[in-house]
């Protein structure tokens, strides 16, 4: 195999990454959509239960949008920043309608990053936080993110439970349907199938 044929075949599976990245973010952002739209109004403010001193349901949602665009910001600058959200005040339809906006940020910058986009290849480092060293973009990139959302996301499962606010079964189970949620997002194939 000569270095030419290696270098073209790069670019096709890279743009076959970065749009299949961008439907994963969108069924990520999907699975938080469901849960805030299902959850009993009572406990998007509800204090946590025990002695230690922990985020309620509101302030989590609103931790992962202000994380999405603190990755937008400090990786793909050049991209439209959404506005934060404030935990004290921000009600869930609030939430539902920055994460929206934050997801399809990340959708953006994944593209851009990972191939698919617009501008593919625009973005060339993933910067967590100030203080984190960057990483070269990957499907690393794409990992961590998902990490940081399915983290958060089973603490409102939890924490939902734990104050008596129990999610449908039809939710809880539904964030596991991911051909459903692929299509719920755009996707006529469902995961593995390009659309």
């Amino acid at each position: 195999m000569t270095t030419r044929q290696s270098t073209n075949r790069q670019p096709q599976f890279h743009t076959q990454l970065g749009r299949a990245a961008v439907q994963i973010f969108a069924a990520n952002d999907r699975m938080n959509q469901m849960l805030i739209e299902h959850l009993d109004s009572a406990a998007w403010r509800a204090e946590p239960p025990g002695k230690i001193k922990v985020r309620n349901i509101a302030a989590i949602f609103t931790h992962m949008h202000n994380v999405r665009c603190k990755w937008v910001r400090l990786t793909a600058p050049h991209l439209k920043v959404p506005g934060q959200l404030n935990r004290a005040h921000c009600t869930p339809h609030q939430a539902r309608a920055g994460l929206a906006e934050s997801a399809a940020r990340c959708a953006e910058m994944l593209g851009e990053s990972l191939g698919g986009g617009e501008d593919e290849g625009r973005v060339e480092k993933f910067l967590r936080d100030g203080w984190a060293r960057p990483w070269p973009v990957g499907v690393e990139m794409l990992c961590y993110m998902l990490s940081h959302e399915a983290h958060h996301r089973g603490q409102v499962c939890m924490l939902a439970h734990q104050l008596g606010f129990r999610l449908p079964n039809g939710v809880a189970a539904g964030i596991w349907n991911w051909e459903k949620l692929w299509k719920e997002c755009g996707s006529r194939g469902g995961p593995g199938y390009d659309s």
